[in-house]
């Protein structure tokens, strides 16, 4: 009878151990997703000022996605699009090339950088030499 207590006692020991690794680990992904996080915000701020946009409209969650497509020249129904499972993620690869164009940057750099690795790209865009230039489309009715 005296064993049973001690049986408890050894699992809350290793529950409470565990518990603690869980919350540490927890920690830090919190930390690496906040670091991240802070630097798409950063990098989004310089692109929309570039682009002629309120920098502060990168910090409201819905807004900057609405600015965004204004930016790569997209109308602004699309947003709902975003709404959409699957459909969100082509639109987003439409959307980055798009942006990319009215960098004067190409498809790929769009897809590679703005796409993929969005953290990097928006940096380079809004910490680079990159003029805006407008929308593709924009570009494409205007007379040469």
């Amino acid at each position: 009878m005296s064993t049973i207590p001690a049986v408890f006692l050894q699992l809350r020991a290793d529950n409470a151990a565990a518990a603690a690794w869980i919350m540490a680990f927890l920690g830090i992904i919190f930390m690496v997703c906040a670091a991240i996080a802070v630097v798409m915000i950063i990098g989004l701020w310089k692109v929309f000022v570039k682009a002629g946009q309120p920098g502060w409209a990168v910090l409201i969650p819905i807004y900057n996605s609405y600015i965004l497509l204004q930016i790569a020249g997209r109308p602004g129904w699309w947003l709902l699009l975003f709404f959409v499972p699957l459909v969100n993620i082509a639109i987003l690869a439409i959307v980055s090339i798009d942006l990319a164009k009215s960098f004067g940057q190409s498809a790929a750099w769009g897809v590679i950088l703005l796409f993929l690795l969005s953290g990097i790209g928006y940096l380079v865009l809004g910490f680079g030499n990159y003029k805006y230039i407008g929308p593709p489309a924009r570009l494409a009715i205007s007379p040469a």
